[in-house]
């Protein structure tokens, strides 16, 4: 039998218990928050005095930590790309609606509040050039991503468990920044989507777990693989009006790396946590390139920490269209 009808089986086997993730992992939508619990309410009297506060404690906040806001925001409105991505992993079938694509819906759903939030912040704020910021958005929806993963669904739930908690680790330190400068609704904003991404890291993750339970030395193989490409942030194809060729991620990521708000200790952190849930140490039954795969991982995280100490960031910001210094 070929690995992709043994990931197609693995895959329908698993979609039993699709409900039972569903239930324990996303909250139902008339539970769940929503961007209007955050914002200033448009129907209140009180409205443009809570939009002048807000845009008062907005002044504070340095130039960094806006060019972070808005590639974490871009990245969250970039959406679209994701689900359709998703949508084509095998064993995901949209057409027959069967549990995995409920699952891509629903994900979807609890994903799409993040962008909603945080580019009504932006709009609110008057920090920020949000005709640049939407070009840009637009650009990365139109552009799509690679992320080396094809249908592979051992490949792509490795992918969003990096991911998610990728994520996490980002919005929780915005959230961490934002209350140093008393940014107290901001923090609050960030620190709710960061709860989103955990719960959704820690869904991927099961996923994994069960099918290394199933089928440990593909799905080794399919770890290995993600980390020998290395694990690329959705946003990669980030670029600015004007721009032929995404450059502007590079300088967003030595932004987000001066602030401590996503850096490259971090990637190796994330790996050794992914080592460590998914128990590779431990995993029998694999073949001798499994094995291979396995000393592999477990020998990764000491040597990717090591090119970390040797990183140096520019010392200049670069000035984005999206965050005008005039405006700060």
């Amino acid at each position: 039998m070929s690995i992709q009808n043994v990931r197609l089986e693995v895959m329908q086997f698993l979609e039993k218990n699709v409900e039972q993730y569903i239930q324990e992992y996303l909250i139902p939508v008339e539970s769940i928050w929503q961007p209007s619990d955050f914002l200033p309410n448009s129907e209140s009297d009180t409205f443009f005095e809570e939009v002048l506060q807000l845009r008062e404690i907005a002044k504070d906040l340095p130039y960094d930590f806006w060019v972070v806001m808005v590639g974490d925001t871009i990245t969250e409105e970039a959406l679209p790309t994701y689900e359709s991505w998703l949508m084509q992993v095998e064993g995901i079938d949209n057409v027959e609606r069967n549990g995995w694509a409920q699952w891509i819906r629903q994900w979807t759903g609890e994903e799409n509040r993040h962008g909603d939030l945080l580019n009504k912040y932006l709009y609110l704020s008057g920090r920020v050039n949000m005709r640049e910021v939407e070009m840009t958005t637009q650009h990365l929806i139109n552009d799509g991503f690679d992320i080396g993963t094809g249908r592979d669904p051992y490949k792509n739930f490795v992918y969003t468990s990096f991911q998610e908690l990728a994520t996490y680790i980002s919005h929780n330190r915005v959230s961490q920044l934002a209350k140093k400068y008393s940014d107290h609704k901001l923090s609050k904003m960030c620190k709710m989507i960061a709860g989103d991404e955990m719960r959704h890291h820690m869904a991927y993750s099961e996923f994994v777990r069960q099918i290394f339970a199933v089928d440990p030395s593909n799905m080794m193989l399919a770890f290995q693989h993600m980390m020998k490409l290395k694990i690329t942030m959705p946003a990669h194809y980030l670029r600015e009006s004007g721009q032929k060729i995404s450059t502007a991620f590079e300088s967003f990521s030595d932004s987000a790396q001066k602030l401590g708000v996503y850096t490259a200790d971090d990637y190796v952190d994330i790996l050794r946590k992914l080592n460590t849930m998914w128990e590779i140490d431990k995993i029998g039954s694999l073949t001798s390139e499994a094995e291979k795969a396995r000393d592999y991982l477990m020998k990764l995280p000491d040597r990717m920490a090591r090119i970390s100490e040797r990183l140096v960031l520019p010392e200049f910001t670069q000035t984005f269209k999206w965050v005008e210094p005039a405006r700060l």
